[in-house]
This record gives C-alpha cells, structure tokens and sequence, in this order.
C-alpha cells in the first residue's frame, strides 16, 4: 500500500506514514496493511461480514487506507479473529504513528445514527487504557457477536498504545449503536493523528516524549 508523498501547511514534504504487519498464531493469521494519510481506500476481509462493514467505515471516515486479510477458526466462533483483527491492526497503528511527531494527539467525536448517538474521545498517549461505555441491546447483529465488540476494541487499544472512551449517550438499535461507535471512533482517530501545523517537528508532549 503505497501513496505519493503528503505535505506540511508549510510546505515540508514527509514520507507517508504507514506500516505492514504480518501476525500468526494457531487459530489465526492475520495480514494488515494501513496508511494515515490515506484517502479512505478499503480492501478489508476477515471471514466476519460486520467486522468487515465497521473497518469500511474506520477507513471512510478516518480517510485511512486499510487493507486486513485475516483467516481464523471461524467454523469454533469469530472470537478469536476478531480478537487478533484488533491486535494486528493495533499494531500497524502503533508502526505507523512512530514517536507520535507532530500529531494533534488528542481527538473527540460525537456521532449520530438514527436514534443512537455515540461519543468519543481518544489520546494516543502511548498509555493503553478502554473505559467502554456501549449497552448494547441484543446479543448478535446478524450472526456477529455483540459481546467482541468490547474485545475488539480492548485488544485495538492495548497495542496501538491509546486511550479510548467511549459513552453511548441514546440508542435502541443495536447495528445503529455499534456503527456510531465505529464512525465517531473515526473521526476522532482523524483528528488525533493529524499533523499540527504549529509544532510538526515536535513531540505532542510536555514530557518531549510519548511512552508506555
């Protein structure tokens, strides 16, 4: 996954920021390629149709270039590759944000689907943390699990290193719960690794550096 060079407000040209991650294990192999300054561009298929339909709207509306091909044992339940989806794509997150140089950091998104609503705020702090606060009403949206919702954002933030909150403020549908979270989730990750145009040289941190 490849994208032409991308430039400061000033000008500065820098490479793209991007990561491949290639991971493992006996009941999963997953294949996950991200680009930050991508333009929404989603080849995305996990063996878990849901999960594939919300990493479509990570990449539509955090304008991530996202390629994830997992296989898994899928034929047990979905748990263990939607687990390890997050995990690898935590990862290629963590790859691609580097010592976090430049970026704003910090985002925050409230969005609305029907009658849910969906807040949430996000520091790539490089201190993992999930305060998860979604009542979601049935078990399954369709054949999907709602329970690996929680896991998937659990293993997301323990590897891209963020801390995430997420507050479900109105909501009755479950699939209109779980895409708010998965929209706003977006946009606030858009917001948090823009490049800061008053510091694009600098760690966003009183520290000088972002660590565990």
């Amino acid at each position: 996954m490849m994208v032409s060079d991308v430039s400061t407000p000033q000008g500065r040209e820098v490479l793209p920021r991007q990561a491949i991650v290639d991971r493992q294990t006996k009941e999963t192999r997953v294949h996950v390629e991200v680009c930050l300054d991508g333009t929404g561009i989603a080849h995305n298929d996990t063996g878990i149709p849901f999960l594939d339909h919300m990493l479509d709207q990570l990449c539509s509306h955090g304008l991530l270039d996202l390629r994830v091909q997992a296989t898994g044992d899928t034929h047990i339940d979905d748990h263990h590759t939607n687990e390890d989806v997050g995990i690898t794509l935590g990862m290629a997150l963590d790859q691609a944000l580097g010592d976090r140089r430049g970026i704003q950091r910090f985002g925050h998104f409230v969005a609305p689907l029907d009658e849910s609503l969906v807040e949430v705020a996000l520091d790539c702090s490089g201190r993992p943390h999930l305060s998860y606060g979604l009542n979601i009403p049935t078990q399954r949206v369709g054949t999907y699990d709602t329970q690996l919702v929680r896991e998937f954002f659990v293993a997301l933030v323990n590897h891209s290193r963020m801390t995430l909150h997420l507050r479900q403020l109105d909501g009755l549908n479950s699939h209109h719960i779980i895409e708010a979270t998965f929209k706003a989730f977006a946009r606030a990750l858009r917001m948090a690794i823009a490049i800061d145009p008053r510091r694009d040289q600098q760690i966003p941190s009183s520290k000088g550096i972002i660590q565990a």
